[in-house]
């Protein structure tokens, strides 16, 4: 279980050190595998801290110190998957209590809201965040949660977090904001006034590509101990191994994503200039809906882009996707590697066909994560598959 951990140092200095100490058996820099299921005890009740790593590991809580720091926020849980976060989310909810969430959200997030809670008689509202009048108009006696994404996926629309927060709490509603996208790196929104973080680790945090994980972060010693509850009677927590790879991820966090920025501003410039290009969504470009705010609470813009082709047709779409060299055709995000992605029949299939065109998920749209290879070979690759 991850303590109080407040460091008052700079970004790179946290992803390096935040949580981290010296092994004291052995003086190792980097945080042993504590590659086991229990700890032998000394006598009932009494031990060293650990009685079985479901509860509670050596490895995992430094990675969950590290990237509670990284957030300014106090506690942090790792579990799983990214969904299983949302899982420990969802189950701080009773029947009868409702959701309001944006309604361009990663497609897993809405098949576990519509498939698993909604039966249990939690209700879901599902609209455009981007005015805060329109999530006001939903707001009754029993909302409990508010779920935001920003900048969403996949059409990279930016949501204010502060205006977000007010609205929270006058209707005595906890804010939850999915913070994949963006990173600590870029973004903190506990300090605009979240209540609770959740970051699939899978993506940027662990940035390789070889991992599976959630994080859950928050300041409120309530909301952290029902989360810890949580964490340990569902089980459904990362591995050692897991916690280390992420931890060795993080420590270079900060250099990756201002390549991935760099990277994705100059991928995103090249295809708005491209003749069969139609719409490019990348919260840096000052005519992007929403870029004053992105730009108030955001350090960077990252490197998610989506855009659409001209004809809007599926064939179109396959064409291109099948033609990246560079790019790799596949699901996920965040890695060193650049990835390309057709959300409609990938990463957001799950959501019906009516309500993904309603947001402009439609079939000629393509989600590109920028990696950190040279932007000239990836404007490249993009521009002999659309030629």
């Amino acid at each position: 279980m991850a303590n109080q951990c407040i460091f008052k140092v700079k970004f790179g200095t946290k992803a390096i050190h935040a949580g981290i100490e010296a092994d004291k058996s052995t003086g190792a820099i980097m945080t042993p595998i504590y590659q086991t299921s229990t700890f032998v005890q000394e006598g009932i009740g009494k031990h060293k801290g650990y009685e079985y790593s479901r509860s509670s590991n050596p490895t995992r809580d430094a990675l969950e110190r590290n990237i509670a720091a990284l957030e300014n926020g106090r506690f942090g849980a790792c579990f799983g998957s990214g969904l299983a976060a949302i899982d420990c989310v969802l189950k701080m909810l009773s029947p009868g209590d409702e959701v309001i969430s944006t309604n361009d959200l990663y497609g897993g997030t809405f098949r576990l809201f519509k498939t698993i809670f909604e039966k249990y008689n939690i209700k879901f509202h599902f609209v455009g965040m981007s005015d805060a009048e329109v999530v006001k108009d939903k707001l009754t006696q029993n909302t409990k949660l508010i779920w935001v994404e920003t900048p969403t996926n996949p059409m990279m629309n930016i949501i204010d977090i502060e205006e977000m927060s007010k609205v929270s709490k006058e209707a005595n509603a906890l804010l939850c904001v999915d913070n994949t996208f963006a990173t600590p790196y870029l973004q903190n929104p506990l300090d605009l006034g979240a209540d609770i973080i959740m970051h699939s680790v899978t993506k940027y945090l662990g940035g390789h590509s070889d991992l599976v994980m959630g994080a859950l972060v928050t300041s409120s010693e309530e909301i952290a101990n029902e989360m810890y509850r949580i964490q340990n009677s569902s089980g459904a927590v990362t591995a050692p191994m897991d916690s280390f790879l992420a931890l060795r991820g993080i420590k270079t966090l900060h250099l990756r994503m201002q390549r991935h920025c760099d990277n994705g501003e100059k991928v995103a410039k090249f295809l708005t200039g491209h003749p069969k290009v139609k719409e490019v969504y990348w919260p840096g470009f000052e005519s992007h809906p929403n870029h004053d705010i992105a730009r108030k609470q955001m350090r960077g813009f990252g490197g998610m882009i989506s855009f659409n082709l001209l004809g809007d047709k599926l064939e179109d779409a396959h064409r291109v996707l099948n033609k990246v060299n560079v790019f790799a055709l596949a699901e996920s995000l965040g890695g060193v590697e650049s990835l390309i992605g057709h959300p409609a029949t990938m990463t957001h299939a799950s959501i019906p066909q009516e309500e993904r065109e309603k947001i402009g998920v439609v079939d000629s749209l393509i989600r590109l994560s920028v990696g950190i290879e040279d932007a000239d070979d990836l404007i490249e690759d993009l521009k002999q598959a659309l030629d």
